[in-house]
C-alpha cells in the first residue's frame, strides 16, 4: 500500500511539472481526447438509416452514438427482436434516401434465390434422432425444462402474442387440472390451417415465394415428427394411440391447439438444426407472421371448450 501511495504522488508531481513547463503539450492532449463536434457526425440519434448486415441491407434506427477514436452507432432493426441490436461503424450505414433504397432492393433481390434455396433446405430438416431419444427418455409432458446446455443467443426468438399465450394457459388448465381433452379429429386440422395461411398470403401478396411454401412444409414435418414425444401431456397419450395409426399423419387429425404448442418448442428444435444466422432471421420473421395469422383467426381455429373423456364420464356416473 505504501508503494502505491508513493506512485500516486510521483505521478501527480510529474503531471504538475508537465503543466508548468509545457502547456502546449496539455492542450494537444486535450484535443486528442475530445470527440469532434457533433455537427461532424454523419448520423443522428433517432435517424432512420439503412444498415448492412451480412449480405443484405436492412432498415434500421440509430438509438445511441458514441465516439472512441471513430464514430460508432447502436442500431435497432424495426420488426426484429432486440437481440439483433448491435454497434456498427459508419462503414455499415447509409442514409435512407431513394437512391440507397434502390441499392437495397437490388442487393436483396440478388440474394433472394440463394437464400430461398437455403431456407427451403433448412426448414425441412428433421429433428435429430439424438434429440428425439432424449425427449423419449425424459418421458416429457408438453411443459418441460429446457436443455441447460443451449446457448440463449443462438435461440430463435419467437414471441407469442398475448392472446395466444393465454390460449396456451387455458389449454394446460383444461387438460392437467380439469382432466379434459381436445376432441379428435379436429376441424380445421393442422393441414387445413397451413393451406388457409398459404391462401391468405397469395391474396395478400399476389405471388407466393417458394420459401413460404417450404416453411409451411417444414412446420408440418416438425409437427408430425415431434407431436408424440414433445407436444402431448401424459393424459393425452392414450388418445393419440387410438387416433393415429401407421398410415395417418397427426397433422390431419390434430388442430390449432397442438400446433400452437409446437411454437414453444421450435426455438430448441431449430437450435439443433444448425441453421445459418441470416437464414434464421428470415425464418423467424415468417414464423411470427404465421402466429399473427393464428391470432387473427383465433376464434375460428381454436376450441373454446374441451370434452370429458368417456371413461371419466362413466366413472362419474357410477
Amino acid at each position: 500500500m505504501g508503494s502505491s501511495k508513493t506512485g500516486a504522488t510521483d505521478s501527480s508531481a510529474t503531471e504538475s511539472d508537465i503543466t508548468k513547463t509545457d502547456p502546449d503539450m496539455e492542450i494537444d492532449g486535450d484535443d486528442g481526447d475530445c470527440p469532434p463536434d457533433t455537427d461532424s457526425c454523419p448520423f443522428s440519434e433517432g435517424e432512420k438509416v439503412l444498415a448492412f448486415h451480412s449480405v443484405r441491407i436492412y432498415e434500421a434506427k440509430v438509438t445511441k452514438i458514441e465516439y472512441q477514436m471513430e464514430w460508432r452507432f447502436f442500431v435497432h432493426y424495426p420488426g426484429w427482436s432486440k437481440n439483433w441490436d448491435e454497434w456498427v461503424g459508419v462503414d455499415r450505414l447509409m442514409k435512407f434516401t431513394e437512391e440507397n433504397v434502390q441499392k437495397q432492393q437490388a442487393l436483396n433481390k440478388k440474394q433472394s434465390f440463394e437464400k430461398n434455396t437455403k431456407l427451403a433446405r433448412a426448414s425441412v430438416i428433421k429433428p435429430k434422432s439424438s434429440h428425439m431419444a432424449r425427449a423419449k427418455k425424459r418421458k416429457t409432458d408438453f411443459v418441460s425444462k429446457e436443455d441447460g446446455n443451449l446457448l440463449l443467443d443462438r435461440l430463435v426468438n419467437i414471441q407469442l402474442p398475448p392472446p395466444l399465450k393465454k390460449q396456451l394457459v387455458d389449454d394446460c388448465e383444461f387438460i392437467t387440472h380439469l382432466g379434459k381433452l381436445v376432441k379428435l379429429p379436429r376441424t380445421p386440422n393442422v393441414d387445413d390451417i397451413l393451406r388457409k395461411y398459404l391462401d391468405y398470403r397469395m391474396k395478400k401478396d399476389g405471388l407466393i415465394a417458394d420459401s413460404v411454401g417450404e416453411v409451411l412444409k417444414g412446420l408440418r414435418c416438425y409437427f408430425d415428427k415431434v407431436l408424440p414425444v414433445m407436444l402431448l401431456y401424459k393424459s393425452e397419450r392414450q388418445q393419440y394411440d387410438e387416433a393415429i395409426s401407421d398410415d395417418v399423419s397427426p397433422s390431419t387429425v390434430y388442430g390449432a391447439e397442438h400446433l400452437l404448442r409446437l411454437f414453444v418448442k421450435l426455438p430448441e428444435l431449430l437450435y439443433h438444426a444448425n441453421i445459418e444466422e441470416e437464414t434464421l432471421m428470415e425464418l423467424q420473421q415468417k414464423l411470427i407472421d404465421f402466429l399473427k395469422f393464428l391470432q387473427k383467426h383465433q376464434s375460428a381455429f381454436f376450441l373454446s371448450t374441451y370434452h370429458v373423456p368417456e371413461d371419466i364420464e362413466t366413472s362419474t356416473n357410477k
